[in-house]
């Protein structure tokens, strides 16, 4: 019978791995060859601008040249009371809207996930058509209606004996309506997230929750809530993300107006950049946006996680 001696089986051991690893940096290969055309999009069409963006706020230009200001963009922020009035605006529909639709989008998904509602599939569709149309189309559908001479929304409101409202030129009601767009447009994406969330629920829950006596509220909230944090989370802060970054609906209802009452940062950045072509001071706009969401996404997270 024929031994093998200590050193033989490690050499053995060690000639024995080596294809396995030779064989794993063979397989990488392929993939990262793969991942290669995302890689290099990803720096031309990302980074490259966020990079490009943060060095254009350190400079000024003036009559076609630019100038090195190092934090003057920034401190010019301070300044700037539009600034002050865009992030207002911004704040308010952050404290209304998003409230409003995270609370409309949950009550949904929860009368949808019930199981005596009948034709389910094709309320689910009505309530999420809104998401799939366009930012501008849908946009131009509520300038028109909600047009002081003869628009739908008067017209309607005239047939119980209210008068003609000015939605768009005037400064609490140009909120309301954009509030009330951007709530018919965004709860059925969030109501469908919503709703996943519900039905991953496990029955056994909801049947221990019953056989201790519990109710249909207590359920909601001792049940249903918990077991949707996370998800309610995720919606809150996109939602949150998508106030903050809003552009497309008051750019084409209101223009920012009336008096800069629906004027949103993002909606000043491109003043600045596209109207007036102050592209530094705009990109310094551009990067407190981002703190700034940075911030509120990060204090909505910890105050709304799952305390231990």
């Amino acid at each position: 019978m024929l031994t093998q001696t200590p050193d033989a089986a490690v050499k053995r051991g060690r000639t024995g791995a080596q294809p396995s690893r030779s064989l794993g940096r063979k397989l990488q290969r392929p993939g990262a060859f793969f991942a290669l055309p995302a890689a290099a999009l990803l720096a031309i069409f990302f980074t490259f601008p966020l990079l490009s963006s943060l060095w254009q706020s350190f400079f000024a230009t003036s009559g076609g040249v630019s100038t090195f200001v190092g934090l003057d963009q920034y401190a010019r922020l301070f300044k700037d009371p539009l600034i002050a009035k865009s992030l207002g605006n911004a704040g308010l529909i952050l404290i209304i809207q998003v409230p409003l639709m995270i609370g409309l989008a949950l009550g949904l998904a929860y009368l949808l996930n019930q199981a005596w509602l009948r034709f389910s599939s094709g309320f689910r569709l009505l309530t999420f058509l809104p998401a799939v149309t366009t930012l501008v189309a849908y946009a131009v559908v509520f300038r028109v209606m909600l047009a002081t001479d003869g628009g739908a929304i008067n017209q309607m409101i005239g047939l119980v004996g209210i008068a003609p409202v000015d939605w768009l030129n005037n400064e609490v009601w140009a909120r309301v309506a954009l509030i009330g767009a951007i709530t018919w447009r965004w709860t059925g994406y969030n109501m469908v997230i919503i709703l996943a969330g519900l039905q991953a629920i496990p029955a056994e829950l909801y049947e221990a929750a019953r056989i201790d006596g519990a109710g249909r509220w207590q359920i909601f909230t001792k049940v249903v809530i918990p077991q949707l944090r996370p998800v309610l989370i995720f919606t809150t802060i996109t939602s949150t993300i998508g106030a903050l970054q809003l552009f497309d609906e008051n750019y084409i209802l209101t223009g920012g107006g009336p008096s800069d009452a629906t004027l949103t940062p993002v909606l000043y950045l491109y003043k600045v950049g596209f109207q007036h072509f102050d592209f530094g001071y705009a990109s310094a706009i551009a990067w407190l946006l981002v703190i700034l969401t940075a911030i509120v996404s990060i204090i909505q997270f910890r105050l709304m996680r799952e305390k231990p």
